[in-house]
């Protein structure tokens, strides 16, 4: 009886333990369990932080170019190369931002899109405002001098024009303007584009009007190098803001035939550069207008 019942006690016994033969985890395995999974978790912020960067880097890139130009650090045309190289960062900004996003949708993964989006805006904004200027640049002539009197403009006393003022007039292989000379072409391109910008004819004194146009001069802000009543005569030079482009004035006042107003005749020219972005038209216009008082804000 004894030997029935053995069998039925080892039965009965607790198993031996058996040795594990799962490896343990690696310090790779126990971080990736931690760490949330890209796709499902925090984003990745590398992608936002270069977006922001490059459109912020374009702005800033801008803005040095033209402090620098009116600090006289470097030459102008250096200054418009780095706005080029701002151009293409904030184009960047723009592709590269919405490239990153569409990256990311097809990944499946949450893009980081506070900064993304920042940069974007900045770089966009930066390049339309360049492109602005390309624009203008296409809509008027390259011609930087703007005159009320073509065949007899106002000339300079006191403040010296640029030696090289009709080098670059554009029109040399323009049929129609085959055998000009520079100046003659100039007159051609000017009196097409701006066959506004005449003589005008005001019911005031000579000395009236150059004490007006004195203080009108002064509001925008120009420096007067000369304003002589007896002469009929002021030269002055406007500053522009961003690039600080130095642009020089003259106003020539004439009594009329019978003395009892005057005729008024403005010139304007840039210091540098080719085109002027229609800004000489602009000033000539504007300065006109308030000094006959015919600007309806003046």
């Amino acid at each position: 009886m004894q030997n029935d019942e053995q069998p039925q006690s080892n039965q009965n016994a607790a198993p031996a333990p058996v040795a594990d033969a799962t490896p343990a985890p690696t310090l790779a395995e126990e971080l990736t369990a931690v760490a949330p999974a890209t796709g499902s978790g925090t984003p990745s912020n590398w992608g936002g932080k270069l977006i922001f960067g490059l459109g912020l880097g374009s702005v800033l890139i801008a803005l040095f170019a033209g402090l620098g130009s009116g600090w006289g650090l470097w030459e102008f045309g250096f200054g418009f190369q780095l706005l080029m190289i701002a151009f293409g960062a904030g184009l960047l900004a723009v592709f590269g931002g919405l490239f990153a996003g569409w990256w990311a949708k097809r990944k499946g993964r949450k893009a980081a899109r506070p900064l993304r989006w920042a940069g974007m805006v900045l770089g966009g904004a930066l390049a339309l405002w360049l492109l602005s200027f390309v624009y203008t640049a296409r809509s008027v002539p390259a011609i930087h001098d703007i005159s009320t009197d073509l065949a007899d403009p106002p000339q300079f006393r006191m403040l010296a024009v640029r030696a090289d003022n009709l080098d670059q007039i554009p029109g040399e292989d323009d049929p129609e303007m085959k055998g000009m000379n520079p100046l003659q072409r100039w007159a051609a391109i000017h009196g097409k584009a701006y066959g506004d910008i005449r003589s005008v004819r005001i019911a005031m004194p000579v000395a009236e009007v150059i004490a007006k146009a004195e203080r009108l001069a002064k509001v925008r802000g120009w420096e007067i190098a000369v304003a002589d009543p007896i002469e009929g005569r002021m030269e002055a030079t406007d500053t522009t803001r961003f690039f600080r482009f130095k642009d020089d004035v003259v106003i020539r006042v004439r009594p009329t035939e019978d003395g009892t107003g005057s005729i008024v005749d403005m010139r304007s020219i840039s210091r540098v550069g080719v085109s002027d972005l229609g800004v000489n038209a602009k000033r000539v216009r504007s300065f006109i207008a308030d000094l006959a008082g015919t600007n309806p804000a003046s």
